[in-house]
């Protein structure tokens, strides 16, 4: 009988224990510097260049479109040109398009748009190739329009290559203007 008291105890303390450990949400009211308290069910939300209510789920934290990995504004920023060419082709207006019309929602935003040109032709040709690149994606972002205070372009010619390679696939990958967003200050 003693041995059954003992353990019937060990039991419900056991019980007991157990019902303590039970987790319950714990909320969190530590103010973020947006000024919007967050809980540990509903995490403050990214507000730079994000739109209210776009689409999204009550309680739950969104991302900007040009943070957001997952995003065609964070993937696609990249318009290709021709061989010793800066006219922007079809697919790059839909990129171009897609980016300007963020952009204008977005005036608070600011890129640098990045002209580059492969490793053939000389330094100085090349700046100037890789600027009238940047100068025609800027354009087609004006047209859509974005701000000129938004947009900042620059040359880095032959100097950045994104393939290293030395045939025309990687050379197709290097004629390009890339549209670079920059931190908020």
């Amino acid at each position: 009988m003693i041995l059954s008291l003992r353990s019937s105890g060990l039991i419900a303390l056991a019980s007991l224990a157990l019902a303590a450990c039970s987790s319950t949400p714990v909320q969190n009211t530590a103010t973020p510097a947006s000024g919007t308290a967050a809980t540990a069910s509903q995490p403050a939300k990214a507000s730079m260049g994000t739109q209210a209510g776009a689409g999204v789920k009550p309680g739950t934290a969104t991302l900007a479109a040009h943070l957001d990995p997952n995003s065609p504004i964070y993937r696609d920023r990249s318009v290709y040109f021709d061989f010793d060419d800066a006219v922007v082709k079809s697919d790059g207006l839909t990129l171009i398009e897609r980016q300007g019309q963020y952009l204008a929602r977005n005036p608070m935003l600011k890129v640098r748009v990045e002209g580059n040109t492969d490793e053939r032709g000389g330094s100085e040709y090349n700046l100037a190739l890789g600027q009238r690149r940047a100068e025609a994606v800027k354009k087609g972002l004006l047209v859509g329009g974005v701000k000129e205070t938004q947009i900042e372009t620059v040359s880095y010619g032959k100097e950045r290559p994104k393939a290293a390679g030395h045939d025309e696939a990687s050379w197709a990958q290097n004629r390009r203007g890339d549209i670079v967003y920059q931190p908020s200050k």
